[in-house]
């Protein structure tokens, strides 16, 4: 290329012409050696202007043993410069063509050194955007036959002291190279080991309540939505410490400082969906909402690319006990303030505090059977639907989705093939 002359060898064809005016002619049956000024150019007009009458149509590329089919004129079916090539980021073919080895490229709006005049400038985060650019997923860092160390940084109560239970946020530095992406989980080893058979306790998988780039957007952080797994004996009314969750009440004490053994991460399914003008729907319980968070966040918090490129709508359905259980409610309300009009809906159901039309307890499965019609609506239109909670959330769901299907004229086994099979459907229960 360039100025540069070089030879090229064409076999089998005869080539007439000169410069921009390359075309290929009938097949001969002799081999044709010639020099070219921007050979790459030649390569780019002789696949962009093949022609040839109906014998040269028929004539097969294996015979001719050049390796370039032969195709109707102007077709630019087999390489389209201004497609695949943008001539240095010109884009204006016939201009260099016609201009051969004078072509010059000209000053242009599109490319610049700073912004234009009264353009809108933002800082962005973006360097960890490759992590799921190309198809490919951060998984298995560090395997839980061979965890790594985390450090804790903080942990705070998320729910009021008058809601059952108690559910911490717990802030984990990583190891340097530790990456992940939204929706992916993190294996936990607690320490010490397992009281019947003396060993090392299991991993233990926590979904990921943070984006790529953490709570302190360094890129080096994790969050966890974890609640301390208690059981209390239904006759005395105590807590039995033998039956608590060895991983969760570790997680629930631990202080700034503290080391916790951590692999993954794992998981494929549980992602945002690659198309930015896509509706997600997300329905969770307690905990659950961990994953949604991280989405969130990505979608209305963090001024990324995904945040600035999101064209869809999303539809939270979280489901607590009572309203000081209401997990990262603060948080969600500054989402909405950010979002566009109509662009992010939350329903809240509080079984304990909210009536249902149907008389009983509000549940998130009563807020998808009161809207059926949209969610309907929405999943017909190309919409994912995400499931994340206890394993018990599902039945009533499934029930009320078949009922609102059922009202509909649709059959719900199918529907739901359907959905699994468009990857429209996704679940993540425990």
């Amino acid at each position: 290329g360039g100025d540069n002359y070089s030879n090229t060898t064409v076999t089998d064809h005869q080539i007439i012409g000169s410069p921009p005016c390359i075309r290929l002619l009938s097949p001969i049956s002799h081999k044709l050696t010639f020099k070219m000024q921007h050979s790459a150019l030649l390569c780019c007009f002789v696949a962009a202007s093949l022609v040839g009458d109906a014998a040269v149509g028929a004539f097969s590329v294996k015979e001719a043993e050049s390796g370039v089919p032969v195709i109707p004129t102007g077709d630019l079916k087999l390489f389209d410069p201004n497609e695949s090539a943008l001539l240095q980021g010109t884009n204006v073919l016939s201009e260099r063509v016609s201009s051969g080895s004078k072509f010059t490229i000209a000053p242009s709006q599109t490319i610049v050194d700073r912004p234009p005049a009264g353009a809108a400038v933002r800082d962005a985060q973006h360097f960890l955007e490759h992590l799921d650019a190309h198809g490919e997923l951060p998984l298995n860092f560090a395997k839980p036959n061979q965890p790594v160390t985390a450090t804790v940084l903080g942990r705070t109560k998320l729910i009021d002291d008058d809601a059952p239970g108690d559910i911490e946020h717990v802030v984990l530095k990583l190891p340097k190279g530790f990456h992940y992406v939204e929706g992916q989980s993190l294996s936990l080893i607690p320490p010490g080991v397992d009281a019947k058979s003396g060993r090392k306790h299991k991993p233990r998988l926590y979904s990921i309540a943070s984006t790529r780039y953490g709570d302190v957007l360094d890129g080096n952080t994790i969050s966890l939505c974890v609640r301390r797994a208690e059981y209390v004996d239904p006759v005395t009314g105590e807590k039995d410490p033998a039956k608590q969750g060895v991983c969760s009440n570790f997680l629930c004490d631990v202080r700034a400082g503290d080391e916790v053994s951590v692999a993954g991460p794992v998981g494929k399914t549980m992602l945002l969906p690659k198309d930015s003008n896509t509706d997600i729907i997300m329905i969770a319980t307690g905990t659950g909402i961990a994953p949604f968070r991280g989405f969130m966040h990505r979608l209305f918090m963090e001024n990324t690319l995904a945040r600035h490129m999101f064209g869809g709508r999303a539809w939270l359905v979280l489901g607590v006990p009572v309203t000081g259980g209401l997990l990262y409610k603060e948080e969600f309300d500054c989402m909405q303030r950010n979002a566009g009009a109509d662009q992010l809906r939350i329903d809240y159901a509080i079984s304990r505090e909210m009536t249902a039309k149907t008389g009983g307890k509000m549940y998130v499965q009563n807020v998808i059977a009161e809207n059926g019609r949209e969610v309907f609506d929405r999943l017909d239109n190309g919409a994912v639907i995400y499931f994340c909670g206890l394993k018990g959330m599902m039945p009533g769901i499934l029930d009320s989705l078949e009922e609102v299907a059922a009202s509909q004229g649709i059959v719900w086994s199918e529907k739901l093939a359907e959905l699994k099979k468009n990857h429209q459907w996704h679940v993540e229960v425990y």
